[in-house]
């Protein structure tokens, strides 16, 4: 009798854990960001391209994020299925890089002459280098509420695309003021 009862136990585990559901699927996701998986390394770059930096200041941002991303915490809230398309709701905490962009822009209006180059013209290099710089030795965290949609396609429930505001807040620089 132990031995049928181990049998069923070993048995739940193994197939119960890896059940087919909403919520499994947006963790899938979620630990993609945090094991730095080679789709979100992708993603990571063309983010990066869309910046306008040189090459130490886009290996710098790569760097900040790949932090957020391993230091990103979660919890499921609440899965709600309706037919083939279900909706997950998540409590996410990520550094404030929203807040460090915000401090660094208003040093710059309370400092312009500090940005200056050695011809005593504005160098924007010297301001993102002071931004990159705040945004890595950012502490304080942001917490955001994100539903993301997941349909069940082939009898597997996948991750539909995140809307751009979700993604800023992964990335931790959505302007939350606007809220």
């Amino acid at each position: 009798m132990k031995k049928i009862i181990s049998l069923l136990v070993v048995s739940l585990l193994l197939f119960g854990c890896g059940a087919n559901t909403a919520k499994n699927a947006v963790e899938t996701y979620l630990k993609k960001y945090k094991t730095l998986d080679s789709e979100v390394l992708v993603d990571l770059e063309s983010t990066i391209e869309k910046e306008n930096l040189n090459d130490h200041q886009s290996e710098a941002y790569r760097d900040i994020l790949k932090k957020q991303y391993q230091d990103l915490s979660y919890e499921i809230t609440e899965e709600e299925y309706d037919e083939d398309v279900s909706y997950v709701s998540v409590k996410i905490e990520v550094y404030d890089l929203y807040k460090a962009q915000e401090n660094a822009s208003y040093y710059l209006q309370n400092n312009p002459n500090e940005f200056n180059d050695e011809n005593g013209e504005y160098s924007v290099d010297k301001f993102l280098d002071y931004k990159l710089e705040q945004m890595k030795n950012m502490t304080d965290r942001v917490e955001y509420t994100l539903t993301f949609t997941v349909t069940k396609e082939d009898d597997k429930y996948v991750v539909s695309q995140p809307t751009e505001n979700d993604l800023k807040k992964i990335h931790g620089v959505y302007n939350y003021d606007l809220d």
